[in-house]
């Protein structure tokens, strides 16, 4: 939901970074790994009982590279393994943290854990079975920046998840209640999708 005016924000100076990173030899997939690597430490420091400022830090700037990779991609030229390698980091990513929670306390987090974990893969069967649908019927997008997959817009998106997972970092005592919260958003999200397809594609 918040995508689209993240990108009104962030597309000018994500550019510029971009460009200057390749303009340095900087390859936009060698960009995409350092963020899933930078996500996965995240997700490891969770797991070893950290929290606070450090391992938000780290979040961010995962989500920073994540960010980046795109625009070096526009200014070296960009290809379909580079988007492919994209979109399997970033769910890599968005799977590490609920089960670094769940590691971290298998008790108290497991079960919301799960949910949230269903959740996402629920979500991310509605997203890609759109693209690939989308792509079969010619569909283009720019709603959500210029992408190698066609996005469809949602309630909850990367947006509300990153913020989501900062929160979580910061209190992570808030794990149970915001995971069932958000695990039930990204299923009414993906509901929304469906339902678009049904109308898109019949």
């Amino acid at each position: 939901m918040l995508d689209g005016l993240m990108r009104e924000v962030i597309d000018a100076p994500l550019n510029e970074g971009g460009r200057w990173l390749a303009a340095r030899g900087a390859s936009a997939n060698a960009v995409t790994l350092a963020g899933l690597v930078l996500g996965l430490a995240a997700a490891a420091m969770l797991w070893s009982g950290w929290s606070g400022l450090v391992v938000a830090g780290v979040l961010i700037l995962s989500r920073l590279a994540d960010g980046l990779d795109g625009a070096v991609a526009r200014a070296r030229g960009k290809s379909d393994f580079g988007g492919y390698l994209d979109i399997v980091c970033d769910f890599a990513f968005y799977g590490a943290i609920p089960l670094a929670f769940v590691l971290r306390d298998p008790t108290a987090n497991g079960v919301a854990g799960a949910f949230l974990l269903f959740s996402f893969y629920v979500n991310a069967a509605t997203f890609l079975g759109f693209a690939i649908l989308a792509e079969k019927h010619g569909l283009e997008s720019r709603i959500r920046g210029e992408k190698s997959l066609y996005f469809t817009a949602g309630l909850m998106e990367g947006t509300e998840t990153i913020l989501c997972f900062v929160v979580l970092v910061l209190w992570p005592a808030l794990f149970g209640p915001l995971a069932w919260i958000f695990g039930t958003l990204c299923l009414v999200t993906a509901l929304a999708r469906v339902m678009l397809a049904a109308r898109t594609f019949r």
